[in-house]
């Protein structure tokens, strides 16, 4: 899951200044983590520790107020009674690859994903883009190849995989939802060779740049067993020290082995 958080990270300064290029610095001084790491991060924590997930976003989203959270959600955040709001932006997605690696059945993962994303995304397509990114993280992680997960992926979710990155590229545009970001963030996933050119691919595409890599950052993750050091020491250094130490135990306790 420390894939999702390096995706965000690297991502997070191309949102409002898209790039076409898999050219550019992996890490930029002005590189910072979102909204994207932080319930990523608090879902985590959630399974680590057994706390409901609604009560932790709520408490982490206190705790980083200002990290790019959509209206939707942050007047959810901010409310008593929060309920869900019939949401299928790509927020659902972004959050979701610590199911991917903690549950060891591929239904479970499916009925997880369903669970923590309706908590705010309870449009059939929020939760159909959250479960199609955690069916892909578990998939990868347990040994699948690259076409295996696209048959599945394209046959259970109705995506469309079979576009390479560089037919995308040219006219794909800033897009929130789920329909409109996570076969794309699968796609650069699906065309990578390794998990820094994964998260290149997706941060390549333009759009919503911080969270098509977390998504792609996550899957490569799981598949290519392995985050680089560099990469990870930056992640850890740009975390403050709460998130780091969660990141760190749910890397030990479900990403040992991947």
């Amino acid at each position: 899951m420390i894939g999702a958080v390096a995706g965000d990270i690297i991502g997070s300064i191309y949102e409002r200044n898209n790039i076409k290029t898999k050219s550019f610095d992996l890490f930029s001084p002005k590189c910072s983590f979102t909204d994207d790491s932080v319930l990523t991060i608090a879902l985590a924590d959630s399974i680590l520790t057994g706390t409901d997930y609604t009560d932790n976003m709520k408490r982490f989203f206190k705790m980083y107020r200002h990290r790019g959270y959509g209206a939707s959600f942050y007047n959810w955040a901010g409310s008593e009674n929060p309920a869900p709001y019939n949401s299928y932006g790509n927020g659902a997605a972004m959050r979701i690859s610590p199911a991917g690696f903690a549950y060891d059945d591929l239904d479970e993962v499916l009925k997880k994903a369903k669970e923590f994303a309706e908590i705010t995304h309870n449009h059939p397509e929020g939760i159909k883009g959250a479960q199609a990114v955690a069916a892909a993280v578990f998939m990868a992680r347990t040994g699948n190849e690259k076409k295996e997960i696209k048959d599945y992926i394209e046959k259970k979710f109705g995506y469309d995989l079979g576009r390479h990155i560089d037919e995308i590229r040219p006219n794909y545009h800033f897009d929130i939802s789920c329909q409109g970001t996570v076969p794309e963030a699968i796609c650069a996933f699906l065309d990578s060779t390794d998990f820094e050119d994964a998260v290149r691919n997706a941060v390549s595409l333009g759009g919503d740049s911080d969270t098509l890599a977390c998504i792609t950052g996550g899957i490569a993750q799981a598949y290519y067993r392995d985050v680089p050091e560099p990469i990870t020491a930056k992640v850890y250094e740009i975390l403050d020290d709460r998130l780091g130490e969660i990141t760190r135990q749910f890397m030990e306790r479900y990403c040992k082995s991947v």
